[in-house]
């Protein structure tokens, strides 16, 4: 008999272990994770802190949208014992596209070449490095635990300058771009089953609060009311076109396309023009404007993408405040032959929810959260 409640005893604890196991091991694979992002009043960037390292350390990276590789500065104070240089050859090199030019010394490391998307300022001799990350999970309505990540590939930026004009304190940048080493990519690798490649990211309009970047396929909670039924394809490359920037503060558009929307605007907007204020090429005289739920009371803009999919601009995501009588159309003039003739800037994408299908080459976005009474800061950290 006490053999018998012995084996059920060893029975019962061997259930209990497995089921902590599996517990254990769901907990370490998640569907989707987060991080924070906030805005830098005088750049106008937009940062997060990135756990990286043993210990972990807390780095400060400016969020690059269109990114291919996260980059950071090694030269002053990176101490990691479980980093790793990219050696010539290896799977994580590859991977990285990196330049195929190694050193010459015995270990071989391979070059990935990083590039401050700010200034345009590249590190020619920056290098492949991998070390472990820790991200925390979500639910879509707050923070879970924190999962680690080894192995993360990125650029390991030799030339301490490649910081300049980024946000005081930053230590290089985090990218988000479809490139196999961009963060949503490696995340999904790494993580694999219901971790898809996809990402969500809500700017915060105002400094010292947060908006959040989910990775995955995480619910959105803090708005509920989210829905993909504004879907566009993205999958096309190469010259002309549009594209998406975080690290531009406000959208660029080629000469004959910026002078078509001014028309257009001063034609409906019944209010003196003042002196321009750089960077504005058009600012106004606030007049009868009047402000609105959505911002100054300036003519609607929208964005008409393929199949009439519209991206509607309101005052608060238009036009920035010089004073309380001067306000400037947010859009620049970026000349007569850019290489891409529409780059949507960080103004325009504050409080408005984005979502990046990598997999499916897809974005899908809302209308500006404010319609809901919301903002990207609901999100509670």
């Amino acid at each position: 008999m006490a053999s018998s409640t012995f084996i059920k005893s060893i029975i019962l604890f061997i259930l209990v272990l497995f089921s902590l196991c599996q517990a254990q091991k769901s907990a370490s694979k998640p569907k989707a994770s987060l991080l924070p992002v906030s805005k830098d009043p005088s750049t106008l960037q937009y940062i997060t802190h990135l756990n990286i390292g043993t210990p972990f350390v807390p780095k400060t990276l400016v969020v690059d949208l269109g990114g291919r590789y996260t980059w950071i500065d090694c030269t002053n104070g990176y101490s990691s014992s479980t980093y790793k240089p990219g050696i010539c050859g290896s799977a994580p090199c590859s991977l990285a596209k990196s330049s195929g030019a190694c050193t010459r010394d015995k270990i071989n490391i391979c070059y990935l070449s990083p590039e401050n998307t700010v200034t345009g300022n590249i590190d020619l001799f920056g290098e492949v490095a991998m070390d472990k990350i820790s991200l925390q999970s979500t639910d879509g309505s707050k923070p879970g635990p924190l999962n680690s990540v080894p192995g993360f590939i990125f650029s390991c930026a030799r030339e301490h300058k490649l910081v300049f004009d980024l946000v005081r304190g930053a230590k290089g940048m985090l990218a988000l771009g479809r490139n196999p080493v961009g963060l949503p990519s490696q995340l999904a690798s790494f993580f694999g089953g219901g971790f898809h490649r996809k990402f969500a990211i809500c700017l915060p309009s105002k400094p010292k609060t947060n908006g959040v970047v989910f990775f995955g396929d995480s619910p959105y909670i803090f708005y509920p009311s989210y829905n993909e039924s504004k879907t566009v394809d993205v999958s096309s490359r190469g010259f002309g076109g549009a594209k998406i920037s975080t690290v531009r503060p406000y959208t660029v558009l080629e000469s004959s396309i910026y002078r078509a929307l001014v028309k257009a605007f001063d034609s409906v907007l019944n209010v003196s023009k003042v002196k321009p204020v750089k960077p504005f090429n058009d600012c106004y005289a606030v007049g009868n404007m009047g402000m609105t739920p959505l911002g100054i009371g300036a003519p609607d803009i929208a964005f008409v993408f393929e199949d009439n999919v519209k991206w509607e601009i309101y005052g608060a995501n238009s036009m920035v405040e010089i004073n309380h009588n001067v306000y400037c159309l947010g859009f620049l003039d970026g000349g007569s032959r850019p290489r891409t003739s529409i780059v949507i800037g960080a103004l325009q994408l504050e409080d408005n929810l984005l979502q990046f299908d990598l997999a499916d080459s897809k974005l899908a976005f809302s209308q500006t959260l404010i319609l809901a009474a919301i903002e990207c800061s609901n999100f509670k950290f």
